[in-house]
């Protein structure tokens, strides 16, 4: 009886403070749903624009020049594929959630982890977060974001947002605190400044770390965008919604692949990214 008092009484404070945030925030929260939308559908306008051969051509390209040949010849015959199962729209529509997602989290986590490398106080504040973070289930995420924003592609992006950040913040974290020592020492021994010693002696030695740490995240916004599809985001994670609700199940099939397909061919294109960036370092 203790315990269900207890829940209730939680339970009723969580509605009351989300009921308070939602009536006293309303001018806030309508501005960052404005603009999250607004640079959604500006990345989407982008990728929209040019036909959907022109887009398989220019990741096929990626895909040989980072990868090899053969990759860029399955990427562009992959992509014709989600064309041709007429999912191009959506397709289109998930790469601008994921890679507006993304950057979003790069932007943030990038930085905090830049700083946590360099604050052993901070990175251990911050490990218990992340772990926090990392540990409950992804759609968690997308409650109280529709609470605050309510239906679209912005609380689709907010829960992107937070499942994505943590990888580039440990891995950035942990390129910037593995810098040998010995140059380190070579650089205060020559004088070089601050700015000097992180742009050309830390920040080459971290970067395969944080281009992992930018494949990680990008993997995460994949997994997480698809979630989002009950909470109306569009793309292919909505597809995939829709055709479960209604039992269509070769609709879900074909975006099913058409996810794997998108998945993959970034994955190997920002992995190759990640060693060719770890041969230069060397």
């Amino acid at each position: 009886m203790e315990s269900s008092a207890f829940a209730d009484t939680f339970d009723a404070w969580t509605d009351s403070a989300l009921e308070w945030l939602s009536d006293n925030g309303e001018f806030l929260f309508d501005l960052v749903r404005a603009m999250l939308e607004g640079l959604y559908d500006g990345i989407l306008w982008l990728l929209d624009l040019p036909p959907f051969f022109v887009v398989a051509a220019v990741l096929a390209l990626a895909g040989w020049r980072l990868v090899n040949a053969w990759f860029g010849v399955l990427t562009g015959i992959a992509l014709v594929l989600c064309s041709l199962l007429g999912l191009w729209p959506e397709t289109v529509s998930t790469l601008a959630l994921v890679m507006t997602a993304t950057s979003l989290a790069l932007l943030v986590g990038l930085q905090i982890g830049v700083v946590a490398g360099f604050l052993p106080q901070l990175d251990r504040l911050l490990e218990p977060v992340l772990d926090l973070i990392q540990t409950l289930p992804p759609y968690i995420y997308l409650l109280p974001a529709i609470a605050l924003l309510g239906y679209g592609p912005a609380t689709a992006l907010i829960a992107t947002f937070v499942v994505a950040m943590p990888p580039a913040v440990r891995l950035t974290s942990l390129g910037i605190r593995m810098t040998p020592h010995e140059f380190i020492e070579l650089g205060q021994s020559v004088g070089i400044t601050r700015w000097q010693m992180f742009f050309k002696i830390r920040l080459p030695f971290a970067m395969p770390s944080i281009m992992a740490g930018i494949n990680q995240s990008l993997m995460m916004a994949f997994g997480m965008v698809v979630i989002a599809g009950i909470v109306g985001s569009g793309g292919l994670g909505e597809t995939i919604y829709k055709a479960i609700r209604t039992l269509d199940m070769a609709r879900s099939i074909d975006a099913a692949i058409a996810i794997v397909v998108l998945t993959m061919v970034l994955d190997r294109i920002t992995q190759s990214a990640a060693s060719l960036g770890k041969g230069r370092t060397r």
